[in-house]
């Protein structure tokens, strides 16, 4: 967190810091409520501070101290995302030509079970089970899946791609533009011999460790089942 003397050096006093910084905790918890939790970029925190602010190390100042106090007051981590875009869509499968967006997520520092039983929206917990389900299709896939197969693998589990009054999850293809826009995965067009092929790939929110290890351990769990079950 920057300290009272960070500010002063950059001409900014405690009382326009902690109206900056309140305005970013403040856009933070609104944003991510109005879009589901889907990440902010850094640029849209960035551009509240610039916007009558031109010091250029007061961004990085507020945002820091924005994510202390979300942390500290509202129980909150405001978790760091790092995607990787490609610079123009020739360079695309070059690692080299890839530049870090940054973004982020809030996530609750309470321990799962308090989370579960007083916090979490009940109402909502489908759509956290369809993200489990999709990201394990794709990481058993090797983290890349066409969306052939990946609809192949919803059907066997009831949901069809043509659903558009689904009980549950209402337009099934927009359930699953929604994880886009989570950031669970990413979509590209491939072009092969045989035309165009739409692949999904794990994005960042799929990858960070929070999730990845877990889901990792929770399919280790279900195949050792299976094998026990199998032997016996």
């Amino acid at each position: 967190m920057g300290s009272n003397e960070d500010y002063s050096q950059i001409d900014v006093s405690l009382e326009e810091k902690d109206k900056l910084v309140a305005e970013v905790i403040r856009y933070v918890l609104f944003k991510t409520h109005q879009t589901a939790g889907c990440p902010i970029k850094r640029e849209e925190l960035a551009q509240i501070v610039t916007k009558n602010y031109r010091q250029r190390a007061l961004p990085g100042l507020v945002i820091s101290e924005a994510k202390e106090k979300l942390s500290s007051v509202f129980g909150y981590e405001m978790r760091e995302l790092q995607r990787l875009r490609p610079l123009s869509r020739s360079t695309r499968s070059s690692q080299q030509c890839m530049v870090e967006a940054k973004s982020y997520i809030v996530t609750s520092q309470l321990p799962s079970d308090i989370y579960s039983k007083y916090v979490e929206d009940k109402e909502n917990s489908h759509m956290t089970g369809f993200a489990f389900v999709v990201v394990s299709i794709v990481h058993l896939a090797g983290g890349k899946i066409s969306e052939e197969n990946l609809w192949h693998q919803l059907r066997r589990l009831g949901l069809n791609e043509s659903d558009e009054n689904h009980p549950v999850f209402g337009n099934s293809k927009q359930t699953l533009e929604m994880l886009v826009q989570q950031r669970y995965l990413q979509k590209e067009k491939v072009v092969g011999p045989e035309g165009n092929t739409l692949m999904y790939d794990l994005a960042e929110r799929a990858l960070d460790e929070s999730i990845s290890g877990k889901l990792k351990d929770y399919i280790s769990q279900v195949v050792n089942k299976e094998t026990t079950a199998e032997a016996d």
